[in-house]
């Protein structure tokens, strides 16, 4: 929910809150302070690699297009086509968007 994202990113960075999407297997996880922590779980729990990336959510921006930024570290992986910190895939960004937004609702 928003609201909770909201008492996480004051508890954190005040207006963002790091997570990391599992995008095969459709998990988020949220409330850590870097994305490498969130990694690692994930890995831990049977996560792949590949399948992970990292983004920051902006819980007052939600309902618009800054909601979701695409920034983290974990993105750099050339093996996979992606240079940047950003989620340069449109298909890999449009699955983030849809997982993230069918998790985290208003309300």
């Amino acid at each position: 929910m928003v609201s909770e994202l909201q008492e996480i990113a004051s508890r954190m960075y005040g207006t963002l809150v790091k997570a990391v999407v599992d995008i095969k297997k459709e998990i988020l996880v949220v409330d850590a302070e870097l994305h490498a922590d969130q990694e690692q779980y994930l890995l831990k729990n049977g996560s792949s690699q590949s399948d992970l990336w990292g983004i920051n959510l902006y819980p007052e921006d939600y309902g618009t297009d800054d909601f979701i930024e695409f920034d983290s570290m974990i993105n750099i992986r050339p093996r996979q086509g992606n240079r940047s910190r950003d989620v340069e895939d449109d298909a890999v960004r449009k699955e983030i968007i849809r997982i993230v937004t069918g998790k985290v609702v208003d309300g």
